[in-house]
């Protein structure tokens, strides 16, 4: 779905996510691909040249190589050569802030390179002796390397199982509080962090590059009826994100799992956002998110970025009800009002509205109500307050027995 050159400057991007200073970018055609450097010996021969020319140190290829193919091409280019998981693995081994991230990446990084662990380097082949944990007799260097990576992987495995159960009992402490969950995603710099600290007044760094965000951060945001929510802000996706990257933050991206609510986030001006949307739903399956469309609120970010032609062709979109995709811009605050209405929204689904007759004099009362739940609207009567108020449904039976109820109001359908 994505053009060339879209591909070639989402790969200049990653570079220079990790300050590269990027000396050319270009996009080769292929016929085929070829087994021994994937690509055809007289561009080998050309980027040969320039390497040597300008004293380059890296080049990335953006595909995936196999690592006989890696070692010839280090071999004929006379530097660094790495895959596109090998950026992106090198992205997040900067960016990993918290010990759980560093876990994370650090699995990650030891999968593939144990997937590489091949009769491709001459180092690897040699024998060695020794007792114990030293090695056995005549076990072979590659071996060893194999061994040693296995067992870190089985460690980092067990600790990450830790920080699972840990989650686990987070969720489970909010659900009793509770507060429902709301989990922004979206491709990696569609504006997720930059929304959040709008939403949260959070100051969560929020830049214009690839994955400025890597470890999940939370945050308490008010709706505009009283209620409260948790806001989860998570990585960013990639097309072809490495499954060894997806199966190692499976424990962080739970919480897109567990959330009432998931706002996709898309970058609308960039040329490629169909394209971007796509794979963020093809990583949402591959972690199990189900039923996504009764749990998605689609938003269209930086809709400050398009010309008025763009933003015109915007408002004639067919609209769906809350369905329909929403136009905002994270930087300017343009449309999160409409945004944070839409959440209240769909997590009021099913959720009864009653009204209530309170003692004009009842502050403790009328604070408990904004406390828990949402009040609608409010009208002064002689010596009362009738309040309609949407409720939890735990908190029910409660407001019941606290509350006189003047009428059932209504219950919010699925198409309301």
């Amino acid at each position: 779905m994505r053009s060339p050159e879209a591909r070639r400057d989402e790969a200049a991007g990653l570079a220079r996510a990790i300050d590269l200073a990027v000396v050319n970018a270009e996009t080769v055609s292929l016929n085929a691909i070829r087994p021994a450097t994937f690509i055809g010996a007289g561009k080998v021969e050309s980027i040969a040249a320039q390497v040597k020319a300008e004293e380059i140190d890296l080049v990335v290829m953006d595909c995936a190589l196999s690592p006989a193919q890696q070692r010839n091409l280090e071999k004929a280019f006379g530097c660094k050569v790495i895959d596109r998981t090998g950026l992106i693995l090198e992205i997040f081994g900067q960016r990993a802030r918290t010990a759980e991230g560093a876990l994370q990446v650090e699995l990650a990084h030891l999968r593939y390179q144990r997937s590489r662990l091949v009769r491709s380097w001459t180092h690897l082949e040699r024998q060695r002796g020794g007792f114990g944990f030293l090695g056995g007799p005549g076990e072979t260097q590659i071996e060893t390397d194999r061994r040693l990576i296995g067992e870190r992987i089985i460690r980092i495995e067990r600790e990450l199982e830790t920080v699972k159960r840990r989650r686990a009992l987070q969720r489970a402490s909010r659900t009793a509080v509770p507060y429902p969950i709301v989990a922004l995603v979206g491709y990696t710099n569609a504006g997720k962090s930059t929304l959040f600290n709008r939403l949260t007044r959070a100051k969560v760094m929020a830049a214009d590059m690839l994955f400025a965000t890597l470890d999940p951060t939370m945050r308490l945001i008010k709706l505009p009826h009283g209620g409260s929510a948790i806001l989860s802000d998570t990585v960013g996706f990639i097309s072809d994100l490495p499954t060894t990257l997806i199966s190692a933050f499976r424990a962080t991206l739970e919480e897109v799992l567990a959330a009432d609510v998931i706002v996709h986030v898309r970058d609308i001006s960039h040329a490629d956002s169909e394209a971007q949307s796509a794979d963020v739903d093809a990583v949402l399956d591959e972690i199990g998110v189900a039923d996504q469309a009764d749990r998605m609120i689609e938003v269209w970010n930086k809709v400050d970025l398009l010309d008025e032609h763009a933003r015109a062709a915007l408002a004639r979109e067919p609209s769906a009800g809350d369905t329909a995709p929403l136009a905002i811009s994270a930087a300017t605050g343009e449309g999160v009002d409409r945004l944070l209405a839409r959440i209240e929204d769909r997590l009021a689904r099913g959720r009864p509205e009653v009204e209530l007759i309170l003692d004009a004099g009842d502050g403790q009362g009328l604070h408990w109500l904004y406390e828990h739940a949402e009040v609608m609207s409010r009208r002064d009567e002689e010596g009362a307050l009738r309040l309609m108020v949407r409720v939890p449904p735990d908190q029910m039976e409660r407001i019941r027995r606290r509350f006189p109820v003047a009428g059932p109001g209504r219950t919010p359908s699925a198409d309301a």
